[in-house]
């Protein structure tokens, strides 16, 4: 196992691509009533989730997603070696919380809404390492904890303009899994994460809190350009190129910025904030944001169109605005990172396996969760 697997400035390939075998989406009502609802695994009408607080809410969401995926994948707990996971909440507690009694070991990542890139990214490292045969990545985010600790309370009922995003009620979990390992289910319609690109953090001056798209954009802009240079290859290599949460806003300034790099992904790009709700009739502005927003939209939209092979190829850029109540009230500006990640569909029997991959992995409903709440 001598491959180098460092490609370009800050890139890596992947010698024995992880596999993703199980994926769970939890969102709430909202987003069950956008456009991606029926995809999600469970809607719950709730927004507390059973509890009491947001914050316990958004830790239960964790703990459903976990469950579903690890239920698709036909694991328990005690089998995943690793779980890479992080929220918005302040010292991670909705992650803490959410995932405490799965007894997993856990690092715990923070990349504001870019989050579900990291956890991805550094789990298909320790796979493709041989450090570990499964790990499960996991992000969340909700409306109402994420209002309450970085802008206004609800009750103030504060006018957004039409550049701010609504923060999308949600949380997603993969399992990640080694070419090595074997696990109960084989046969066709599995997803490999073949490479990465880390993003660095890129800073534009901008200060204005309901404008993320425009922090998020420049550090998108990055991670996309330097995937292109180090692995050597243009738009037209993906069928899609995904970023996390840019909005419309956003969106309009990362096509702009990269045509003045010489690349055009208009035709290409898909945004998860701009896709996800209906704005106009939802009244969410710019579109959705959080860190929920690229994990519900990857794991119940994305990889079932993959899992049907209407793309093949796949530049997943989560992004993130490194947004702090503390740098911000001391007149700092908002940086923003992202981080890519590559996807590609595997067809029949693939890399080292011998009797394919899973038909089963990512249906559209999860009917083996015992949980409350209705599945959208």
């Amino acid at each position: 196992m001598n491959e180098k697997k460092m490609v370009g400035k800050r890139s890596v390939l992947f010698s024995r691509p992880p596999i993703i075998i199980g994926a769970g989406s939890v969102a709430g009502e909202k987003e069950g009533n956008g456009a991606f609802g029926k995809c999600f695994d469970m809607v719950e009408e709730d927004p507390l989730f059973g509890g009491k607080t947001w914050e316990e809410a958004e830790s239960k969401m964790q703990q459903l997603a976990t469950r579903i995926a690890l239920r698709k994948a036909g694991l328990e707990p005690q089998e995943i070696r690793y779980l890479v996971a992080g929220d918005l909440l302040g010292q991670l507690i909705a992650t803490s919380f959410g995932i405490m009694n799965f007894n997993i070991p856990m690092f715990g990542v923070y990349g504001a809404c870019s989050t579900m890139g990291e956890s991805l990214a550094i789990g298909a490292m320790l796979v493709d390492g041989e450090f570990a045969d499964y790990v499960v990545a996991l992000t969340s985010s909700h409306f109402a904890s994420a209002e309450k600790q970085f802008r206004y309370p609800l009750a103030y009922g504060s006018q957004r303009p039409y550049s701010a995003t609504w923060t999308v009620t949600g949380s997603g979990a993969v399992v990640l899994a080694s070419s090595r390992a074997k696990w109960k289910r084989k046969e066709t319609g599995y997803v490999e994460v073949t490479g990465i690109t880390t993003g660095t953090i890129t800073d534009y001056g901008i200060k204005d809190s309901m404008n993320m798209g425009a922090c998020m954009a420049p550090a998108a802009c990055d991670a996309i350009l330097h995937n292109f240079k180090d692995m050597g290859i243009g738009p037209d290599y993906y069928d899609c190129i995904v970023t996390g949460d840019l909005g419309t806003i956003g969106q309009r300034i990362l096509i702009d910025m990269l045509r003045g790099y010489g690349y055009d992904i208009e035709k290409q790009h898909f945004d998860c904030g701009t896709e996800i709700y209906y704005n106009k009739e939802q009244g969410t502005n710019a579109g959705g944001s959080g860190c929920g927003c690229s994990a519900i939209t990857l794991c119940g939209y994305i990889l079932q169109k993959m899992k049907k092979k209407e793309w093949k190829r796949v530049l997943f850029v989560p992004t993130g605005a490194l947004l702090s109540t503390v740098s911000f009230n001391e007149g700092n500006s908002i940086p923003g990172i992202a981080h890519a990640v590559m996807l590609e569909g595997l067809s029949g029997s693939g890399k080292g396996w011998e009797n394919g991959l899973c038909n089963s992995v990512f249906d559209w409903r999860c009917n083996l969760c015992d949980c409350a709440g209705y599945y959208g």
